[in-house]
């Protein structure tokens, strides 16, 4: 039996709907009332994880990094204790080792490798979709900083045609770690042609600004300041991936970057 945690997120929901699609035998997992199982991870006394044999682990990232290595350090020791014999793990790509929230990702790779669980890991890029929320137009600009080096950003649905391919045999996945960035890389200018805007960046103070009049969560914001000058250094160039060993055909990440910047923007 297969395990999905974060029921109730974008992604998850996404890896469920193909698991069912593909006949596999899953639960899902999360704080929500519709899942098959309620947990919380802040909550150690409700992982529970009798009958599950391949836990599908999507990282707990909205919180600060103490609280996330917690939670991940939780989860790992009820798997071990309920008996789960593999772990797959949706973790950042090697590119993403520049932001601000990389830190809990390579704290749970690690904790996860020593934990003598099986494992594999998926190294997941920047989503496509999240780069075009970001880079929503306003007033025909888009004005966050993102450089003009192409971003190797990835499909969500990508993503979770990878994780399926893995939860469908993690016996033949065993100790392996996928880069799972783009393979089709696509540059903030570009992003703006097709929308047919300018894009006009601004400087990393001016948006700074802008982020702390919206009602985010102390962290986010140094997380998102992360993205902008990570991607404004080329540090989500071109690189080696792995996506077409488990997705033969990826969507064209540009696309849907551009459909998820129109919604943003409407």
């Amino acid at each position: 039996m297969i395990l999905i945690t974060g029921a109730s997120g974008q992604l998850a929901s996404l890896v469920a709907e193909k698991a069912k699609e593909a006949g596999l035998q899953f639960q899902t997992a999360s704080r929500s009332l519709s899942a098959d199982r309620l947990m919380d991870f802040d909550r150690p006394e409700t992982l529970d994880f009798s009958g599950i044999s391949t836990l599908f682990l999507l990282s707990a990232g909205y919180a600060e990094d103490d609280v996330i290595m917690k939670r991940h350090g939780a989860v790992l020791a009820a798997a071990s204790q309920h008996g789960v014999s593999h772990v797959v793990y949706t973790s950042l790509s090697a590119a993403g080792d520049h932001l601000g929230f990389a830190l809990a990702h390579r704290w749970t790779e690690q904790a996860l490798i020593e934990s003598g669980l099986g494992w594999t890991i998926l190294r997941n890029g920047l989503y496509a979709e999240l780069i075009g929320m970001l880079a929503a137009p306003r007033d025909g600009r888009i004005t966050i900083p993102l450089g003009r080096t192409p971003i190797a950003a990835v499909a969500r649905t990508d993503l979770a045609e990878a994780a399926l391919k893995v939860l469908s045999a993690p016996e033949d996945h065993a100790g392996i770690t996928y880069e799972l960035s783009g393979t089709r890389p696509f540059s903030a200018p570009q992003l703006a042609q097709r929308l047919a805007v300018t894009y006009e960046p601004s400087s990393f103070s001016a948006e700074r600004e802008r982020l702390s009049a919206l009602p985010l969560l102390p962290f986010q914001a140094p997380m998102l300041m992360s993205i902008a000058s990570a991607a404004t250094g080329g540090f989500f160039r071109s690189g080696a991936t792995d996506l077409q060993k488990l997705v033969p055909q990826p969507l064209d990440a540009l696309s849907v970057a551009y459909d998820a910047a129109r919604r943003a923007s409407n």
